[in-house]
């Protein structure tokens, strides 16, 4: 949920409803504001008003990142619009071009981007298997094709598809050709 407060548009990352005793109930709110990424904490009274904005949710396509930003498609209307790389950061190593994404739009500006849970990427650099490398938990470094560092099993060459967990950006499995 979005809601505009003190001339500020911000994303309701959290609440819960509490109601201490006897005491007059309260929505404990934590908040993180737009314009600069700021995250508080937010105690909001039955008495107080808050304005909810309107969040347009779209499917868009990754196509390219260039020295503007991140070039972006929307599916329905093919119009482009540019995120900024302090919107996406490091999730970048994470999108291959052409890849489908869904945004939360406001007035036209890119607000957030939701990650998929899991990413099929290719293994383009890591050190060949050794064959006496029989224990389980051994792992190695791989670079994929976006640039992104993660910690594999021994089995896995260059060239291979794996699947990796967003949330965390661990190894989940090697995907079958």
């Amino acid at each position: 949920m979005a809601i505009t407060m003190d001339g500020n548009l911000y994303i309701c990352t959290k609440f819960a409803h509490v109601t201490p005793g006897n005491l007059r109930a309260f929505v404990q709110a934590k908040l993180k504001r737009i314009s600069d990424g700021v995250t508080m904490e937010k105690r909001l009274r039955a008495t107080e008003e808050v304005d909810e904005a309107y969040l347009d949710k779209r499917e868009m396509e990754y196509l390219y990142s260039d020295s503007s930003g991140h070039i972006l498609m929307d599916m329905q209307t093919f119009d482009q619009i540019t995120a900024p790389d302090e919107l996406i950061g490091e999730l970048i190593k994470y999108y291959k071009p052409n890849t489908i994404l869904t945004t939360m739009l406001h007035e036209g500006k890119v607000i957030t981007i939701d990650l998929p849970k899991a990413v099929e990427l290719t293994i383009t650099e890591t050190t060949p298997m050794m064959k006496a490398a029989t224990v389980t938990n051994q792992m190695k470094d791989a670079v994929t094709e976006t640039g992104l560092t993660v910690r594999v099993p021994p089995f896995i060459n260059v060239g291979d598809v794996v699947r990796i967990n967003t949330e965390n950006g661990e190894y989940v499995s090697r995907v079958s050709k």
